[in-house]
């Protein structure tokens, strides 16, 4: 997305993956969950850590640092689960992204937000929907609808949805 086509101040919510800080547009996001234990599930993309009872819901859970080929996170209090609100096919999927922390919500008008860089043909930067600039420090701002392929998404919700469907799993991802 093009600085051009955001045309008023937003919110983001900030976080931190390694030593960059990203941010998403608030609107995709529902909550954040303090760290919770995952379950794995078998034959999964690399990038997907497992699921979580969600309020009886079962919800993927997904590694942005494995996603983004970044070193694995290192145990710490302050991570957290993000949970956001994905597009896939016109309808909606809810699910929770891995962060090393939570920093704070921000607003940021247009005149803040550069595109995003041109970094050759082979780098796949459509997910970057620009660069904030926030407090002297940029900040690379996501566009979570784009971070993955409709075919990762749909692996990963079908992975979701086969778990869920087998009786007492459920159950088990609450524990």
């Amino acid at each position: 997305m093009a600085t051009l086509e955001i045309t008023s101040t937003q919110q983001y919510l900030t976080f931190n993956l390694d030593e960059e800080v990203f941010a998403l547009d608030i609107s995709q996001v529902r909550e954040v969950l303090d760290f919770a234990p995952v379950t794995k599930v078998p034959q999964t993309p690399h990038f997907m850590r497992g699921v979580i009872n969600l309020r009886g819901n079962v919800v993927p859970v997904v590694d942005l640092r494995a996603k983004f080929g970044m070193p694995p996170m290192v145990d710490t209090d302050n991570i957290c689960i993000i949970i956001v609100e994905v597009e896939m096919d016109g309808e909606t999927t809810i699910l929770g992204a891995l962060a090393d922390s939570v920093k704070e919500v921000i607003d940021l008008d247009p005149t803040q937000i550069e595109p995003a860089p041109r970094i050759g043909t082979r780098l796949k930067s459509g997910f970057v929907k620009g660069m904030g600039k926030h407090d002297e420090r940029l900040l690379i701002i996501l566009d979570i609808d784009k971070v993955f392929s409709l075919d990762e998404l749909a692996q990963v919700q079908n992975s979701s949805d086969d778990f869920s469907a087998e009786p007492g799993l459920a159950v088990a991802a609450a524990i």
